[in-house]
């Protein structure tokens, strides 16, 4: 974008197959209020070559990131060892990202996009993340963050936090980078480098955990609280078809319209 922020999402072959996360992901920002143009401005980066290929196919945008000797391809199952390599992975990329210049808003593919977040961001913060369950208040570090979207601005704060983010893995082996993320957040290190963290409301950027109860405000969904590649599909696909039908409903009509989701995803297991 004209600031030089870029939005990114990262993809494996398992979520990159036709039909599945990547194509819903994709369609909303077409079905999207105002949101088409965005993908001017998206970047997929691909995991794995089967999910490069496929990029290419259907997006202008895509960058391939490859790690030796890991195999990023197939269905990576929540906390395996797998799983938790390929969200490092994303971790230092981001640094990486951050370190050549570029803001940028980083959203999970298995999240749809109904309307452009940029406006419900804060002006003020330079890490702004997405929240499981959000208490209320912007600043308080009792927020439940997920990794799944955040807002980044590229300054040298944040190139510093995601160096002791990423760090942090080797004091907490076996961890998902979120669960990292929630024991290092109050680190008093965090704040001596001066790095203000903000965590974005469930009415704007909303998920299966705790959904936006405002379709008329609603910018992001996320399947969050989902298990299994078939049932975030299957929930993402209802967003939309919930979507649509709101569009098609006459404005004094659409307070009338909710959310048919959770349906096929369990609420008693959280998966990022």
């Amino acid at each position: 974008m004209a600031d030089d922020t870029v939005i990114l999402t990262t993809l494996n072959s398992a979520w990159s197959a036709p039909g599945s996360v990547v194509d819903v992901f994709l369609e909303s920002f077409r079905i999207g209020d105002n949101t088409r143009h965005l993908l001017d401005h998206l970047v997929i980066v691909s995991l794995d070559n089967a999910a490069h290929r496929r990029c290419k196919q259907i997006h202008a945008h895509c960058l391939a990131v490859a790690t030796d000797g890991v195999d990023f391809s197939g269905q990576k199952n929540f906390m395996t060892d797998g799983y938790l390599k390929m969200m490092w992975r994303r971790i230092d990329f981001l640094r990486q990202v951050l370190e050549k210049g570029f803001s940028f808003i980083f959203t999970d593919t298995d999240i749809v996009w109904f309307r452009s977040p940029i406006p419900r961001l804060y002006a003020e913060g330079d890490f702004q993340i997405a929240c499981d369950h959000f208490t209320g208040d912007p600043d308080d570090l009792q927020n439940s963050p997920n990794g799944g979207f955040a807002y980044v601005r590229a300054n040298t704060e944040t190139v510093e936090f995601y160096r002791f983010w990423y760090a942090a893995r080797e004091r907490h082996p076996g961890m998902h980078d979120q669960d990292v993320l929630n024991i290092i957040k109050g680190d008093p290190y965090v704040a001596q480098i001066g790095l203000r963290i903000r965590f974005l409301s469930t009415e704007f950027f909303g998920g299966l955990c705790e959904p936006s109860r405002n379709l008329s405000a609603v910018c992001t969904m996320h399947a969050n609280c989902c298990v299994g590649l078939r049932r975030k599909v299957d929930d993402l696909s209802l967003m939309l078809q919930d979507w649509r039908r709101f569009m098609a409903t006459r404005n004094q009509d659409r307070l009338f319209v909710s959310w048919s989701v959770p349906r096929n995803c369990s609420l008693n297991k959280v998966e990022e």
